[in-house]
């Protein structure tokens, strides 16, 4: 099935689209990724939606990503008499260690880590930023602060820290667990939530160990400042706009958005763009005119995937939803501005043979008019340099890592097919012109352009082009998307 846009729709399972009928349909609408948000899923239950997906892939003769977000520490307050109290503003207001219920002056807050990392003049956001303190004083296990927008505090409402740093893991026991028990189910993408360093990436790769890519969702203002250093260490990013918006500034919000999106495509790694984007459709069978607007934006942006949150997973409308973004997409993609949007932020190759063959290749494709742009590899390194172009041309990737595909799923513009390696030169040309045209990309007596690495079967060792003829020969059938284990791969079976 080939998509006729290059953006991706990320869809997230619930409740509203937990069956295998509904997760088809979903695919067919246009989502290209599942996400399962471990927040409210069992391990069981992730399994079988892992399974479910993977049946829906091996219809489909498509790979298909599985994304599985992690919770992420949840900071809340302690409890109060009554269950509830009314904060004044102006008053003064007591975060402790003390256990004992809390009233209209203090209240446990039972993270001492946080305690300790106060300082006067940090902000602290309560009930999603409904009520905001600010820190006046300071002492060991006790924070004195000042209400500055009050309103009703009741038991276990979160907090937030958009100027504190707080010095503890983003992995909790929950989530070491539950990744854990995703990597054992084979999945592709881990979303990594209250990423506030670059250490935080680096401890969930070391438990990864490569079985599965690190998505780091940029949800704190922390994670913003230190943009740079996390993006070196991590696969791809997320802008967690829900988060975001919470602990900055609305305003700031689309600026940090943009700063992300372009930050992610010089680095040529995927980024993707989430939350509330057709919000009304939870409810509603159309979105509204602002919500167009917002996706088309990230579309235009560059951005490599867009996002379903609730709109699938709970939604009356979950299949309408993809649809919807789906079309989205592929109008903004058509608009005569799309192409001088992306074209103004393509930044300039880094110095490694791979960038200068990824930038000629588009080049050159847009020179001739070629047809597609046919990556041959292995690790996915060759298909995301070639993306980071954001050429004319389609991509297509050919792998023989059916684990490769599933990752490039959520790539710009990378329509992933898995066959068997090339045996030499001459089958890569073959091969590549054989699949360009079995899936709409070419037609006999156009040209494409193939980009590889020679010799093959050597990861990250892009160092060929070839202008190949679709001749006749191309129009025999080629060998079709295979389900095969890794074992299986990579012996050649």
């Amino acid at each position: 099935m080939r998509r006729l846009r290059r953006a991706k729709i990320v869809a997230t399972l619930g409740p509203s689209s937990s069956e295998a009928d509904v997760i088809l349909r979903l695919f067919e609408a246009g989502a290209d990724v599942f996400r399962i948000n471990m927040s409210h899923t069992t391990h069981d239950r992730m399994r079988e939606l892992v399974r479910l997906i993977r049946s829906v892939e091996k219809k489909s003769e498509r790979p298909v990503g599985v994304l599985v977000d992690l919770q992420g520490p949840k900071l809340r307050v302690g409890s109060f008499e009554g269950d509830a109290v009314m904060l004044e503003r102006g008053a003064t207001f007591v975060l402790d260690a003390d256990p004992a219920p809390g009233d209209a002056s203090r209240v446990q807050l039972p993270h001492p880590e946080i305690l300790a990392a106060l300082e006067p003049g940090h902000t602290l956001l309560l009930d999603d930023g409904k009520v905001r303190l600010t820190v006046i004083e300071t002492a060991p296990g006790r924070a004195a602060t000042r209400v500055e927008v009050g309103g009703k505090l009741s038991n276990r409402k979160g907090i937030s820290l958009p100027d504190t740093t707080v010095p503890f893991s983003a992995l909790t026991a929950k989530d070491r667990s539950d990744l854990e028990a995703a990597l054992d189910a084979g999945i592709d993408w881990v979303g990594l939530s209250f990423v506030q360093r670059p250490e935080d990436v680096a401890e969930a790769k070391k438990i990864t160990r490569g079985r599965a890519a690190v998505m780091a969702k940029i949800e704190k203002p922390q994670a913003v400042t230190r943009l740079g250093e996390i993006l070196d260490l991590v696969d791809a990013l997320m802008v967690a706009r829900g988060d975001l918006g919470v602990e900055m500034p609305l305003e700031k919000v689309p600026g940090v958005q943009k700063q992300i999106t372009r930050t992610a495509r010089r680095a040529g790694k995927p980024v993707v763009v989430a939350t509330q984007m057709l919000e009304s459709m939870i409810s509603n069978p159309v979105p509204t005119r602002a919500e167009v607007s917002d996706v088309a934006t990230a579309v235009f942006e560059g951005a490599d995937a867009i996002m379903l949150s609730a709109e699938s997973a709970a939604g009356k409308y979950p299949v309408e939803s993809v649809a919807m973004m789906n079309r989205i997409a592929e109008e903004v993609e058509s608009d005569p501005t799309y192409r001088s949007i992306v074209e103004a932020q393509r930044a300039e190759p880094e110095a490694t043979g791979s960038d200068a063959i990824a930038a000629a290749a588009r080049g050159i494709a847009e020179t001739l008019v070629l047809s597609a742009i046919v990556c041959w590899t292995s690790s996915g390194s060759t298909a995301l340099r070639v993306a980071r172009e954001r050429p004319k041309s389609p991509i297509i990737a050919i792998s023989p890592n059916l684990s490769t595909g599933r990752k490039l799923s959520v790539v710009w513009g990378v329509h992933c097919v898995i066959a068997q390696d090339a045996r030499d030169l001459d089958d890569v040309v073959d091969r590549a012109c054989r699949m360009a045209v079995r899936d709409g990309f070419a037609k006999i007596g156009q040209r494409i352009i193939i980009v590889a690495g020679i010799p093959l079967r050597t990861p990250g060792a892009t160092n060929m082009m070839r202008i190949a003829f679709v001749g006749d020969e191309a129009a025999e059938s080629a060998p079709l998307f295979q389900a095969a284990d890794d074992r299986r791969q990579k012996t050649g079976v």
